[in-house]
């Protein structure tokens, strides 16, 4: 359904430290640049990180979340431990368990140094 996900950052290097962090810890490669924004690719999917190209701040968005998945707990709390030791910032309630109507996912909350929500997600199977 997506072809990629870019978010703006104000700090480039500060966001190349977080996202090298947590994304390795699921598995991707460091960051590499293209036309000064950071690309990560992994599991057939894009994620960016660039300053706005209008010259203005960049923001978070409120009420969005970026999800990547893990897979397992484990992970996700490698990906956890691996935000908050590079600048992020631990949200919501601690890793774990979540049960909704999809079932039961573990889920890990962060913000990234420029404030975007970002999730790890497990699905555990029924």
């Amino acid at each position: 359904m997506f072809s990629h996900i870019m978010v703006g950052s104000n700090d480039l290097e500060a966001s190349r430290k977080f996202y090298d962090a947590t994304l390795g810890a699921l598995g991707a490669r460091a960051g590499s640049d293209n036309n000064g924004r950071i690309v990560y690719m992994h599991g057939g999917g894009l994620f960016l990180v660039t300053k706005p190209i209008d010259g203005q701040p960049a923001c978070h968005a409120n009420g969005g979340t970026i999800g990547f998945a893990a897979a397992s707990p484990e992970q996700a709390d490698a990906w956890h431990a691996a935000g908050v030791a590079n600048g992020g910032t631990p949200i919501e309630a601690d890793p774990g368990v979540r049960e909704g109507p999809f079932g039961k996912l573990y889920l890990a909350y962060l913000r990234d140094p420029a404030g975007n929500k970002l999730c790890a997600m497990h699905r555990i199977p029924a």
